[in-house]
């Protein structure tokens, strides 16, 4: 199958462009054009307007009586119609060789899924104030064709997503690509954290490459097929039922910092060349036949299927302020301490889904980049802490600062924690021990690690399939805080150095 992209003289030109950013996988011609399909508008929520074609956009109007080159226009809306435009009213208009609405019925799937779309129910999900540890989550045999969709698999959550409240974390494993398969979700927002091998993704909006350190947002509705770089890929994906993902408020900061919005990309207009002309014939019997797309949805946590004889990825031109985007964690500017004390962990928030209660979320991206420490008279690592809001962690790469050991006993790459709400955690008792006493001085922390966390004010509650049946819990993670050195000196202010804990 062949696909088209803007010329890039076409995407120059085009009055949207801010700012051309081409991806690592692109290739320069001798003529200096490039020869990658993942060009990319940048600006955190912006309106930008793109065309695969030049001249395809309706000039003043979104819907004319006639399209230009005989388009179909179709709104996606990702808020109410009415919503405020200053809280963010979301949508975008796609012009189409076909309407989205060209396929058959929706039938459920009845294939065992290991994906949870109401945690209130417990013979999917359970409470558990334990601290939980997760060993890298495993792998797929070559044996098992596992897509993204497939091998997608709900870790713990909270709320319902039919009542659009609370969220889920996933993670997922494969080692296909979907073939001739397109995938929506209907509950929620995806944001997207590869951990192991890249990723293409194609969505209605245009091509996305994405590779570990990156991280992409595909909010509700949108077509996307995803496609594997290397043999196998593995991340984690947090959904969220309710809001947006938004750039967290900066306060005293000022207006620059952390995550900028200059650095976050959105794919520009690109669709199959021969979507025009490919069209499957339906089989002897009248029933699609493997040649036709299945497109797939996430509704209400089941999933359903629907058969359709051409590509959903004929967009040739589209404007609006929904649609996904990526952006790359090694862009994020650190903000830290340079005097004493460790800083809150929301000085690392990337990314933020707000509730209704001011300064409270229904779900923070945060995440712990390589940095300077130089903190004075201060233990560095991360405080014991017990928190109003539940933490689940997962590692890119690397080792966390806050927490030693191996692949089966620590906190390893492509594993996860979760400390639920006022669990009490901290770093394990060698960290502590090597924290208290090293001689403090500048020095350079977390370089070739990213662990990141998702945090939220819900209550989660861990599924029956990471409890039961993934096979790696880790079931003595709890015996990491045993034996704490007790160093109290009732007779002067000075702790004790030596071991009194027995």
């Amino acid at each position: 199958m062949t696909s088209s992209s803007a010329p890039m003289d076409a995407v120059m030109d085009a009055p949207s462009a801010k700012r051309v950013k081409l991806s690592p996988y692109t290739k320069v011609n001798a003529n200096g054009a490039s020869s990658s399909r993942y060009r990319y508008h940048t600006g955190f929520g912006s309106h930008f307007s793109s065309e695969a074609l030049p001249d395809t956009l309706p000039k003043g109007q979104n819907s004319p009586q006639v399209c230009p080159r005989g388009l179909y226009a179709e709104q996606l809306s990702g808020t109410a119609f009415t919503k405020p435009r200053t809280t963010g009213n979301f949508f975008s208009w796609l012009y189409r060789i076909r309407p989205s609405v060209g396929h058959r019925g929706y039938s459920a799937i009845n294939a065992p899924t290991e994906i949870v779309g109401d945690f209130s129910c417990s013979t999917v999900a359970l409470p558990v104030p334990d601290q939980l540890r997760w060993s890298p989550f495993r792998m797929p045999a070559d044996s098992e064709a596992t897509d993204f969709i497939s091998g997608l698999k709900s870790v713990a959550g909270a709320g319902s997503a039919s009542v659009r409240n609370g969220l889920a974390i996933h993670v997922y494993t494969a080692n296909r690509s979907m073939e001739r398969t397109s995938f929506y979700n209907s509950d929620g927002d995806f944001l997207i954290v590869p951990q192991l091998g890249g990723l293409d993704i194609q969505t209605e909006f245009g091509m996305m490459d994405l590779l570990p350190n990156q991280i992409a947002v595909i909010p509700r509705g949108i077509r996307f097929s995803v496609n594997l770089h290397d043999k196998q890929a593995r991340g984690y994906v947090l959904e969220v039922f309710n809001g947006r993902f938004d750039l967290p408020d900066l306060g005293p900061i000022g207006a620059n910092g952390l995550a900028n919005p200059r650095d976050f990309e959105y794919p520009m207009a690109h669709y199959d060349q021969d979507a025009a002309t490919n069209v499957a014939a339906p089989g002897p019997d009248g029933a699609p036949t493997d040649e036709w797309w299945r497109v797939v949805t996430k509704f209400q946590g089941k999933l359903f299927s629907a058969a359709q004889p051409f590509t959903p990825y004929d967009v040739v031109a589209w404007h609006g302020n929904y649609a996904p985007y990526k952006y790359d964690l090694a862009n994020f500017m650190v903000i830290n301490t340079v005097s004493f004390d460790h800083c809150d962990p929301s000085i690392f928030t990337v990314l933020t889904c707000r509730s209704l209660e001011p300064g409270v979320a229904v779900a923070d991206f945060v995440i712990f980049p390589p940095r300077w420490g130089v903190a004075d008279h201060t233990f560095r690592p991360p405080y014991y802490h017990r928190n109003c809001m539940s933490e689940f962690m997962g590692l890119i790469n690397g080792a966390y600062e806050a927490k030693a050991g191996g692949e089966e006993d620590g906190f390893a790459p492509g594993g996860a924690s979760l400390h639920n709400t006022m669990t009490p955690h901290g770093p394990d008792r060698n960290t502590f021990i090597a924290a208290s006493d090293e001689k403090l001085q500048p020095r350079r922390i977390a370089d070739g690690t990213q662990a990141f966390m998702f945090e939220t004010h819900f209550m989660l509650s861990p599924t029956r399939w990471a409890l039961e049946r993934s096979g790696v819990v880790q079931p003595r993670y709890v015996s990491c805080w045993e034996n704490m050195p007790v160093r109290f000196n009732p007779d002067g202010l000075e702790a004790i150095r030596e071991d009194s804990s027995a």
